[in-house]
């Protein structure tokens, strides 16, 4: 069986965020946007958190790697995440 495209486990993530509370938005890139901005920004229990959807196994590149750190060095969190099961667990974590 074919692994979920990112397309698809962004969209389980988006729809699992919404179903615990959480604000979430898909970041659609295009040439005027900031390059390595993670895929969703997410709005939890008074946190911010972005979260780079990737399907198993895929690296960060070496720009999203960046903007993670520099997201975290403003005390927010942000990770790579793989499934509904990352994300929320990134959450609950955050």
């Amino acid at each position: 069986m074919m692994a979920a495209s990112e397309k698809k486990i962004q969209q389980d993530i988006v729809r699992h965020l919404r179903g615990m509370g959480a604000w979430a938005f898909k970041v659609h890139g295009s040439p005027y946007q900031q390059a390595g901005v993670p895929d969703l920004l997410v709005g939890y229990q008074g946190r911010f958190y972005a979260l780079e959807v990737k399907r198993p196994g895929m690296p960060l590149t070496t720009i999203q790697a960046k903007v993670i750190d520099a997201i975290h060095a403003a005390g927010c969190v942000a990770g790579r995440v793989e499934s509904v099961e990352d994300a929320a667990r990134l959450l609950e974590e955050g």
